[in-house]
Order: structure tokens, then C-alpha cells, then sequence
């Protein structure tokens, strides 16, 4: 059993997983929470009744960073080996094939911000705090952060937090990018169900295309990114939803189809 992440489902929310980050006080991301991280997302990406999925830490903070302690004590052949399991821990939410949304309270700092880059959508409570102030300890962000920041609020203002390691409020987080909504700190995590929420009922296959159509586009060229959109659209045409879809446009008009996820 996980000790530290769990995966957790509400009957209120059908359709809604919630990844939950419990390592009091500050849910320092250890190996063990990194390892956690990576089956959490394994499993909610495998279960067909999971639609969508909200990343929280809890009330008070999302993660302060990865285990400082920890890391303190390793060597360069140490980290060496390990710095691959490092991104995949922390950039463990990225690889789920469903809209992803986080919840961020107080504190998501270092690899608590990288974690929740690979969200599709964030939503920060009026207080939260984020950065990435590796360069304060001597080192630069390892799990995903100088990839995803970059491409998520654009080179020059990554380049600004990576190399100050300051603080970036939720208000200026919001006019750079970094986060998509900002609400009160008491609301964070309602707000995250309702989003994740709306796609409950969803064409599933659909959403995961879309996403993987713009994730993988995101790296490439033009026409390449083109040519991968193509291919998602074209394989669509094999489901079932998108036989129900257009079926129901025809005979009932946009919005009232009854998806099946496959």
C-alpha cells in the first residue's frame, strides 16, 4: 500500500480521481513519493471509470520541493543513476491520458511546482507561492522544470525564475501563464473538481487524441505536428463514441450523445 500518494474517488465527483500528496508537514518529494507518484498515475491512467484527474496536496500546501535532505548526501554518481527516475517521478502527472487538473495551496516550490507542470490546467488559491529556486542550492530544476516551465510561459520568463529562484505570487502567476484561475485558498480544490468534473461523461478516446495530438505537436514541426493530428483523427473514426457522436448530432443536434469511452 502507498504510503505518502494516494489515489482517492468521491461519489460526488463520478468520474474524478484525485491523486492526493500526504507527506506532513510539507510533502517533501523523497524517492518514495516520486515512486508513489509514478504508480498513482499508472493506475488512473489504466482505470477505464477514471476520466479525469485533480492533483492536491492537501489544504495547506501542494509540495514545498523535492527531499533536500535526501539529496544532500549523494554523489554525482549517485544522482547519475537515479536522474532519470527523478523525471519520471515528478513529471509523473504528464503521462496520464486524461485532462489533468491541480489544485495548488500555499507552497509549490521546486519539484512541487514540476510536478504540477504537467498538469493541463492549474488553479492556485490567492496565497500560493511558486518557484523554482533550485539555483539557490547550487543545482538547476532536474525533474522537468526547465522543459516544461519554458514551454508553458515562454524562454525569457522561465529563464527569469530558474535563474533568481524567486517566488512568484498566484496574481503574477496568472498574467504569465503559470497557472490558469486563481480563487480564494478555501475554494482550490472544489474549483479543480468542478473542472475535472465536466468531463465525466465525456468521449474519453477523444480527449485522450486531442491531448496526445497537442503534447506530441508541441515537439515537433508544423507538418509534423500536423501529420500526428491527422493520424489521431483518422484512427477516432474506429470507436464507438464516434459513431455514437455522429449519430446523435444527426438525429438529435450537438450535445446530447452518450459516450461509452471506447
Amino acid at each position: 500500500m502507498p504510503e505518502f500518494v494516494r489515489l482517492e474517488h468521491s461519489d460526488d465527483h463520478p468520474g474524478v480521481a484525485t491523486i492526493r500528496l500526504d507527506r506532513p508537514p510539507m510533502n517533501a518529494l523523497n524517492r518514495q513519493v516520486q515512486d508513489e507518484l509514478v504508480a498513482a498515475a499508472r493506475e488512473a491512467s489504466e482505470d477505464d471509470a477514471v476520466k479525469a484527474v485533480v492533483v492536491y496536496g492537501g489544504p495547506k500546501v501542494l509540495a514545498a520541493g523535492a527531499d533536500i535532505k535526501e539529496m544532500n548526501a549523494m554523489t554525482f554518481a549517485e544522482m547519475s543513476k537515479v536522474a532519470g527516475s527523478l523525471q519520471a517521478g515528478l513529471g509523473a502527472i504528464a503521462s496520464i491520458p486524461k485532462p489533468t487538473v491541480a489544485a495548488i495551496t500555499g507552497y509549490a516550490l521546486g519539484g512541487g511546482l514540476e510536478v504540477v507542470l504537467g498538469a493541463d490546467r492549474r488553479i492556485a488559491g490567492d496565497n500560493a507561492k511558486l518557484g523554482v529556486p533550485e539555483v539557490l542550492l547550487g543545482v538547476i530544476p532536474g525533474g522537468g522544470g526547465t522543459q516544461r516551465l519554458a514551454r508553458l510561459i515562454g524562454p525569457s520568463r522561465a529563464k527569469d525564475m530558474v535563474f533568481t529562484g524567486r517566488f512568484v505570487g498566484a496574481e503574477e502567476a496568472l498574467s504569465i501563464g503559470l497557472v490558469d484561475e486563481v480563487v480564494a485558498p478555501d475554494e482550490v480544490y472544489a474549483a479543480a473538481l468542478r473542472w475535472a468534473s465536466q468531463f465525466s461523461k465525456a468521449a474519453s478516446v477523444a480527449l485522450a487524441a486531442a491531448k496526445a495530438s497537442i503534447d506530441q505537436g508541441l515537439d515537433t514541426d508544423l507538418a509534423t505536428g500536423l501529420k500526428i493530428e491527422a493520424a489521431h483523427f483518422a484512427a477516432l473514426f474506429a470507436t464507438e463514441d464516434r459513431a455514437i457522436g455522429m449519430k446523435s448530432f444527426v438525429e438529435n443536434g450537438p450535445g446530447k450523445a452518450e459516450f461509452l469511452g471506447k
